[in-house]
């Protein structure tokens, strides 16, 4: 029987990781008061978590002004997106095995 376990990403152990891929699988970009609402994490906690999947290159960045606003945005990278896949899809294979 194979064990699953080892087939996770560590990037993703993380619940707030967790739930920021999970936000950015299904928005095309997302801003970062609205992670943080969505999250209801600190302003710092969530930076330390975007820096974390951008040096993975798991999210992109995207900064931009809305009128005279700062605004960054985040999405997903394919990379991101394959790898949270992968993810999911052992924690599937983890549940399965253990039923």
């Amino acid at each position: 029987m194979k064990n699953f376990i080892g087939d996770l990403n560590k990037a993703f152990e993380s619940r707030v990781r967790l739930g920021m891929m999970s936000i950015l699988m299904v928005n095309d970009y997302v801003d970062f008061g609205t992670l943080k609402e969505q999250l209801q994490i600190t302003d710092g906690n969530l930076a330390s978590h975007i820096a974390a999947l951008e040096k993975l290159a798991y999210i992109e960045v995207r900064k931009q002004f809305i009128g005279k606003k700062p605004n960054t945005s985040y999405a997903a990278t394919k990379q991101g997106k394959q790898a949270f896949a992968g993810h999911l899809d052992a924690l599937e294979k983890l549940i399965k095995q253990s039923i």
